[in-house]
């Protein structure tokens, strides 16, 4: 860490946070404990003497809107042109964490590191993972290393990119992973170790600026399973900006639903195609797109929410909306 820069730790709440009977991993409260007593409890305090923090607001991470995520990339677009700043921590709860990292790495604008981490397991519980989580985050935030990757996240040793880290495991701290694509480097205690590097446009590269807005377009997602009634469509049309398929297999839908969203594409109203699976892509030929839906290339359906709710405050051109998930 540069002994005269600052990395700044903005606590949101969650597990991390959280306090439960003393030891036990399960049955607490998330949100309870201030992100400056988080880090006051880290070991190794002479790698952190120049760590400052932020309590932005105390949540489980199920309730987190966009209004907090317009809220601290703001706040972090707007501290980052300090020169003393060198990076930034953000903790959070797990259930959301992957779509607050993405939603922030096409909104941020700065190339310093921003890492978001959290746990499995409550402050109190035997073993909490934390401790462990923060401080690899915040010396992450502190290298050189990180500088210009977009967000990140850490996890359990790992270093995760915001586009690809999604949440595999229910209670077991190794939580987090990229999928197919594998993790883009390793902690290990204080040492920094790339191996790979986000390709997807991030950050400065994007061309979502958030600076000037208050409320962003509603997107709902929507699950095909088999059998599905396609009311559920009219429903959410009527609720929504746009909407994500969370379809099955290669983002499959009924007869009944396709002949709606055709119908509901060619008013231009939009709907991506995304899956339930895990793993893949969703890839369409040009002359479908109007039949088909809007491709989500390999984005979960959480984060094509994030990515359909920035472009629509951009435009409501299909094609121009398909163009943009094939960008990013």
């Amino acid at each position: 860490m540069n002994k005269n820069k600052s990395v700044i730790v903005i606590g949101t709440g969650g597990t991390i946070a959280g306090v439960g009977k003393d030891g036990m991993t399960g049955n607490y409260t998330s949100a309870k404990i201030k992100v400056e007593n988080l880090v006051e409890e880290i070991t190794h305090l002479d790698l952190l003497d120049n760590v400052k923090s932020i309590n932005m607001f105390d949540v489980d991470s199920c309730d987190i809107t966009f209004d907090n995520l317009l809220k601290i990339a703001k706040y972090i677009n707007k501290a980052s042109k300090d020169e003393n700043i060198q990076g930034f921590v953000i903790t959070q709860g797990t259930d959301t964490l992957e779509e607050s990292a993405y939603f922030l790495n096409l909104t941020i604008k700065t190339d310093k590191p921003v890492v978001i981490t959290g746990s499995m397991r409550p402050n109190t519980a035997i073993s909490a993972d934390g401790p462990l989580n923060l401080y690899q985050s915040i010396v992450l935030a502190s290298s050189k290393e990180a500088k210009g990757k977009g967000v990140l996240t850490v996890f359990c040793d790992g270093i995760y990119s915001a586009r690809e880290v999604r949440k595999i495991n229910t209670f077991r701290t190794d939580a987090f992973h990229q999928r197919d694509l594998g993790c883009l480097g390793y902690m290990r205690d204080d040492k920094v170790y790339f191996y790979n590097n986000p390709i997807k446009p991030h950050t400065l590269n994007t061309e979502f600026d958030v600076s000037n807005i208050s409320k962003l377009p509603k997107v709902d997602v929507i699950m095909f399973y088999m059998d599905a009634s396609a009311d559920i469509l009219d429903f959410a049309v009527n609720h929504a900006d746009g909407l994500v398929l969370a379809g099955a297999g290669c983002g499959g839908s009924s007869t009944n639903w396709d002949n709606k969203i055709t119908k509901l594409l060619e008013n231009n109203y939009p709907i991506v195609r995304s899956s339930r699976i895990g793993n893949g892509l969703i890839t369409f030929n040009e002359d479908e797109l109007f039949t088909t839906g809007i491709g989500s290339n390999n984005l979960t359906p959480e984060k094509s929410r994030i990515l359909l709710s920035l472009a629509l405050s951009k435009t409501k051109n299909i094609s121009e909306i398909q163009e943009i998930f094939n960008k990013y």
